[in-house]
């Protein structure tokens, strides 16, 4: 079986799945923009001129890249320094399953209220990692 430390790669892994697939949604999207006539492949060159079709899409493929960074880098330190416990896959599977939500919500609505509140769960997930990592190395 897996051993603990392992496991929290597993919402790594997640999160890339994730974002492989915006990558091939926002392809698709564009692709059909193009195909139908909406779109030349150069309006691509400027953010402004992406097509509504791939707007939500592409919007949600920039976000995975923003607060997902501190995650990435907070896994890679407690992978290093041997501190995963069951608290930190917890919450990391926590926020894989807010970045999922967020998704969802962001690519079917433009609901900003209810994107704002799913955020907050994956959001609050990584903060309350991040300060028991520093509590666990200073007070331990």
């Amino acid at each position: 079986m897996f051993a603990l430390p392992d496991i929290i790669l597993v919402p790594v892994f997640g999160h890339l799945v994730l974002i492989f697939f915006l990558f091939v949604m926002v392809s698709i999207k564009r692709m059909t923009a193009v195909a139908q006539g909406e779109l030349q492949t150069d309006d691509l060159a400027y953010k402004s001129n992406e097509p509504e079709a791939s707007r939500r899409w592409v919007n949600n493929l920039n976000n995975q890249f923003e607060v997902p960074v501190l995650f990435y880098a907070l896994i890679a330190l407690l992978y290093a320094t041997g501190s995963v416990n069951w608290f930190y896959v917890s919450f990391a599977f926590l926020f894989l399953f807010g970045r999922m939500i967020h998704t969802f919500v962001q690519v079917s609505a433009d609901n900003v209220g209810l994107r704002g509140k799913v955020f907050t769960i994956n959001f609050l997930a990584l903060v309350c990692m991040w300060l028991m990592f520093f509590f666990d190395r200073w007070f331990s």
